[in-house]
């Protein structure tokens, strides 16, 4: 069924029909069409990386150029948790640019049409000017969000950001180009007809996204990749992080690894981490004190370790647990002149390090750290621990790899369900069996002689002989 401005003869003469409305109007399909491009970029981005494998992403001001596979800005923003929605229900969430691409869509049959028709009324260029105010009013939320939350810049997002200011232009143009006059039909029979045309086109979008999204592993969902031997904690060397009251979990990671940095941002940013009681486990990806590694991946790891654990009290300070996880916020916030400074001199980044923290002065690099340290380390081993960070395990079970970005939020509810703890406990060993120590028999009593005659006095019964420790077996 058509509408009434639809249905309307192309050469109808209406009073307030001018040809002044064309040239803007194009501004605004061609903005329109600009948008979707760079919307659709980004989506396809995101729906490759659905099967947990690598892809390289587009990065370029130009749509479809700049595909690299190594970190961008678009890659950061996509794996940040502000790329999608409802990541809890479905594997990867639905991504923001998809609802960004049905939007332009819609611009662009809308405009589209009131330039075919070349008439306009007032009305139509008031609720297109409206329609366009959406996605300007997004850009601002998510370049605010890209800026200080991510700390990072997406060449694609901005390709739409800026097509959402040139449709913004386009359509206001329009509307102060567009004489006033009288409208056959109210406004808000249009404005109830183009609202439910918009949300048409973003749920047909959805829901075929949705319908071609590959699903995960569900066994793996529920138990993860693999377990620890053991998640006792016999020398103290884990480090309680800021989180909640929940289910214990483990956190291996070393304080300068990018990855690291960014995997604890996006688990910040999840609403499950107050589900979380998170301890972390230091593995620095450093040889000067990690035997497992061969090239310095991550230098001065171990000197940040350090600093952590002398700020937690290793070297006979009292302990605090805040003061640790300050020396991991700073080392997280400026990874990159850190490693910088350490590839270069080691000697002055320790120096960095306790002017910065002059609690860790005098334990910093002295034998109690340097063994707790090790000792951190040799947790990992006596647990098979992967040489890489970060891992994160949710009671004894490991989170698979590619379940640590954009299949978080869906595998960390599975995991902290009750059915992924029924699931995990079906894969624990069975507890061994308790040997209980043998008691050791009684010793033989010789027995006493008789007396030899009623007269005679009785026989002095013998000191009993007194009872030998026993040792445990």
């Amino acid at each position: 069924m058509q509408s009434p401005e639809e249905s309307q003869p192309l050469d109808a003469e209406l009073p307030y029909g001018a040809t002044a409305t064309r040239g803007p109007l194009i501004v605004t399909v061609l903005g329109a069409l600009l948008g979707s491009v760079f919307a659709a970029v980004s989506t396809s981005d995101f729906m490759q990386h659905l099967d947990r494998q690598v892809h390289a992403i587009h990065c370029s001001f130009i749509p479809g150029a700049g595909k690299e596979l190594g970190e961008s800005g678009c890659k950061a923003v996509m794996m940040s948790p502000y790329s999608s929605f409802f990541r809890e229900s479905f594997w990867g969430g639905v991504p923001v640019s998809l609802w960004a691409l049905a939007t332009f869509a819609f611009l662009v049959y809308r405009a589209g049409l009131l330039l075919w028709r070349g008439k306009p009324s007032r009305a139509e260029t008031t609720l297109l000017l409206a329609a366009t105010a959406l996605p300007v009013l997004m850009s601002l939320i998510y370049g605010y969000l890209s800026v200080a939350k991510v700390g990072e810049t997406c060449k694609v997002c901005v390709g739409i950001y800026l097509s959402s200011a040139l449709v913004f232009v386009g359509a206001l143009l329009t509307h102060l180009k567009n004489p006033a006059a009288p409208d056959h039909q109210p406004v808000q029979g249009r404005f109830a007809l183009w609202f439910f045309e918009g949300v048409g086109f973003v749920a047909v979008l959805s829901a075929t996204y949705l319908f071609f999204t590959p699903a995960p592993d569900k066994k793996t969902s529920l138990t993860g990749c693999g377990s620890l031997v053991s998640g006792d904690d016999p020398n103290g060397v884990m480090i309680p992080l800021p989180s909640g009251e929940g289910e214990a979990a483990i956190e291996v990671l070393d304080p300068l690894c990018p990855a690291c940095k960014a995997f604890d941002e996006r688990l910040g940013a999840s609403a499950l981490r107050k589900r979380l009681d998170l301890k972390a486990v230091l593995f620095p990806l450093d040889p000067a004190c990690n035997w497992m590694v061969t090239e310095a991946l991550h230098p001065g790891a171990c000197a940040v370790s350090e600093a952590m654990l002398c700020a937690g009290g290793v070297g006979g300070g009292p302990k605090d647990e805040k003061a640790a996880q300050d020396v991991l916020k700073w080392a997280f916030k400026n990874q990159d002149k850190l490693r910088e400074l350490a590839a270069k001199d080691e000697g002055a980044l320790r120096t960095k390090i306790e002017t910065t923290f002059p609690k860790v002065k005098g334990c910093l690099g002295g034998t109690l750290v340097k063994s707790k340290l090790t000792k951190s380390l040799r947790w990992a081993v006596a647990n098979a621990i992967p040489v890489l960070t970060p891992q994160l395990f949710v009671g004894n079970s490991r989170m698979c790899d590619e379940d640590s970005d954009l299949g978080l939020e869906f595998t960390l509810s599975r995991m902290l369900s009750k059915q992924g703890k029924t699931a995990r406990a079906q894969l624990k060993p069975p507890p061994r069996p308790v040997v209980v120590a043998p008691v050791p028999a009684p010793k033989p009593v010789a027995p006493r002689p008789a007396a030899a005659d009623p007269g005679d006095p009785p026989a002095q019964p013998e000191p009993e002989a007194t009872p030998e420790p026993e040792t445990a077996p």
